[in-house]
């Protein structure tokens, strides 16, 4: 059966050993029809996550691209952009938009997105505005091989495991928080859930959001989800994305952790986000 690539008009160019592809020759801003539409979630699904270049796209052209991938989520943990796109966020260090703004500077630890909430995301879709002339990428890893790599005692020991997770976006966001607001969201997810569309199980932790081990104490919690933390972040699952402006990234959310690096705060950082609405992780 011949590829996708080879069929459709657009081409995927494998980013890293790890996951990831380019996505190329095709333009977001113009509407796409349902055979392009099956063909790019097929490359997604497969590479985890996608990026295409040199886009030139509105809030209504990424909004109309998300909606081929499901329902948007309105932003629940700060304002929207504003009231005609409740869907969009701003992540940015930038003070003169004019607009609420999130997550703004710094480095940030490896996290899922929404995972605090009953129902995380499915897709994340980041476009980028402005980018710093250093710093401020993206780390993606792939958590289907992490958890497939993992030793067959581990693997048996985490097995129907729920772990706590929590964030709070009104203190330091970018760092595992050393005490918990008895305000902010959380929710307990399987450790380990399996993809509703590829089948595949992949660890759902991470190091930012995810506070303890359902049933076990805080030193044995702890000592475990340390060693499933160092695991997952080994340099053979990360594929490191440094932006281009004009670049839009899709992940899946319910495979892949990312994490950003340190810039400079001086210098403009501009990214668009909008999620995809998901479905409850299952083991």
């Amino acid at each position: 059966m011949p590829m996708v690539a080879d069929v459709l008009p657009f081409k995927v160019s494998p980013l890293s050993g790890a996951l990831g592809a380019t996505i190329g020759g095709i333009d977001l801003s113009q509407y796409l029809d349902a055979a392009t539409v099956a063909a790019l979630r097929r490359a997604w699904l497969e590479n985890v996550i996608v990026v295409f270049p040199g886009q030139t796209l509105t809030e209504t052209d990424q909004e109309r691209f998300c909606r081929n991938f499901g329902e948007l989520e309105i932003v629940r943990s700060a304002r929207a952009q504003d009231a005609g796109h409740p869907s969009i966020m701003l992540i940015t260090n930038v003070r003169d938009t004019g607009k609420v703004t999130a997550l703004e500077n710094g480095e940030m630890y490896f996290h899922y997105d929404q995972c605090y909430y009953e129902v995380p995301a499915d897709a994340t879709i980041l476009y980028a505005m402005e980018v710093p002339k250093e710093g401020g990428h993206t780390l993606f890893a792939n958590c289907y091989t992490a958890y497939e790599t993992l030793p067959g005692d581990v693997k048996r020991r985490i097995d129907g495991l729920k772990a706590l997770n929590y964030y709070d976006y009104r203190r330091d966001p970018t760092v595992r928080p050393g005490t918990l607001n008895p305000d902010a969201p959380r929710w307990a997810h399987p450790v380990v859930r399996t993809h509703p569309e590829t089948g595949r199980k992949a660890l759902f932790i991470n190091r930012l959001m995810t506070i303890s081990i359902e049933g076990m104490d805080a030193v044995e919690s702890g000592e475990l989800l340390t060693f499933l933390f160092d695991h997952m972040e080994q340099a053979r699952f990360i594929y490191e994305h440094k932006w281009t402006v004009g670049d839009l990234m899709m992940w899946d959310n319910r495979c892949s952790i990312h994490a950003r690096t340190d810039f400079d705060p001086s210098q403009r950082r501009m990214m668009r986000r909008i999620t995809v609405r998901g479905g409850a992780p299952v083991v």
